[in-house]
């Protein structure tokens, strides 16, 4: 079990849909995040992309020398960016991080964005060019170990004796993450990509897709790693998380869950037509599974769900997914980086042995807390301290 955090470079604030408790996302406060996430354990940090949000490469680059082992995982545009120059750009990226590169392929959603950004194809065709695109990125950063050329002409793509100088670290290529729930997208994710990822959906329809990609996977002898994407909202006991939830929604009106609703129908994205069909705008009916709360998707685009509840519940929670086959979980909450320290601090030791190792810092010994009047660590009482003097 990996657990990755988000870096929110499309704003923060403890409400959605309001400017009322937002707070200025410059990079400052990104590092912050970062740093804090690395420092309590989490696997990686996902970097959105869009117009929408600052851009990807740069803001990762930015934290490369703030952090350890963090793993940041980063947009791959086909059509966007050429897939030569998305290779060397990938290449250098893990070279200067010393392998902590991953790629998040991203072919899009919204026609008028990707048309804002000077493409100007159809669903159908984008899946045509992202699987040429990415064809063509695996081979020059594979072949870059052995100092070989590639050569390839195909229906949207094309490059002659594309080759790349300094190889990455990662082999034979940083890995290659994917997230699409057409028939296109689920074809494109066996063909080619380590990992695949699914929004937060109720645990019965990610497990009917994850069935569907693992059967068609095998079918061409591949076996791929599977991530989910949510949100969380962790409290020490129930009645607090559920109320933390509803008070993230508490100045979302009406008129702006309908402006975004009307907007997040416009896009050909299937998964984003998913996500808005668990709620369809209605406030009444947001708790979409036990447990599974799509507040988040009135007016956020892209991952919609979260988690709610007390710390074992939420561990529970993801459990059942990781009994799914879910090996990667890429969590966000509000603001991010309270949050990010909080469900560390209350979820992390309820997880699996593996993860509680992975995640534990073995140099740092007690006491931990602040010290009872100067004297007493928290975890003693008075009388315990007192029989350990009079012994």
């Amino acid at each position: 079990m990996k657990i990755f955090w988000f870096i929110p470079t499309h704003g923060d604030s403890r409400y959605l849909g309001t400017s009322k408790g937002a707070r200025q996302v410059d990079h400052a406060y990104m590092k912050q995040i970062a740093v804090a996430v690395d420092n309590l354990g989490y696997e990686g940090v996902l970097i959105p992309t869009g117009r929408s949000c600052e851009d990807p490469w740069l803001t990762a680059a930015s934290l490369i020398d703030a952090t350890k082992n963090l793993k940041f995982l980063v947009a791959l545009r086909p059509g966007v960016t050429t897939p030569a120059l998305a290779a060397r750009m990938a290449s250098t990226f893990d070279r200067l991080s010393n392998g902590r590169v991953l790629l998040n392929l991203v072919t899009g959603g919204d026609e008028q964005e990707l048309k804002g950004d000077g493409l100007y194809e159809d669903h159908a065709t984008r899946y045509k060019t992202a699987a040429e695109y990415v064809k063509i990125w695996r081979e020059i950063l594979t072949r870059s170990h052995t100092g070989e050329s590639f050569t390839f002409h195909g229906e949207r793509l094309s490059v002659d004796d594309a080759k790349l100088l300094y190889p990455p670290v990662q082999k034979p290529y940083p890995p290659l993450w994917f997230g699409g729930s057409s028939d296109d997208a689920v074809e494109l994710a066996t063909d080619q990509v380590d990992t695949y990822l699914t929004w937060g959906e109720p645990p019965a329809a990610v497990k009917e897709k994850l069935e569907n990609v693992k059967i068609k996977a095998a079918a061409k002898g591949r076996k791929l790693n599977y991530g989910i994407r949510l949100h969380v909202i962790v409290r020490e006991t129930n009645e607090e998380a559920w109320q933390a939830a509803e008070e993230l929604i508490k100045y979302v009106d009406d008129a702006t869950i309908a402006a975004a609703q009307k907007k997040f129908r416009q896009m050909d994205s299937v998964g984003q037509r998913r996500m808005a069909e668990l709620h369809n705008g209605d406030r009444s009916k947001l708790e979409v599974s036990p447990n599974l709360w799509a507040g988040v998707g009135l007016v956020r685009g892209g991952a919609g769900t979260a988690l709610v509840g007390d710390p074992q519940t939420v561990a529970d929670r993801i459990q059942e997914y990781a009994d799914l086959g879910i090996d990667t979980f890429i969590f966000s909450g509000y603001p991010h980086l309270e949050e990010s320290i909080r469900f560390a601090e209350l979820v992390f030791p309820l997880l699996p042995l593996e993860t509680r190792e992975k995640l534990a810092q073995p140099n740092l010994t007690g006491p931990f807390g602040e010290i009872v009047a100067n004297n007493y660590s928290p975890d003693e009482t008075k009388q315990d301290k007192l029989a350990k003097e009079l012994a």
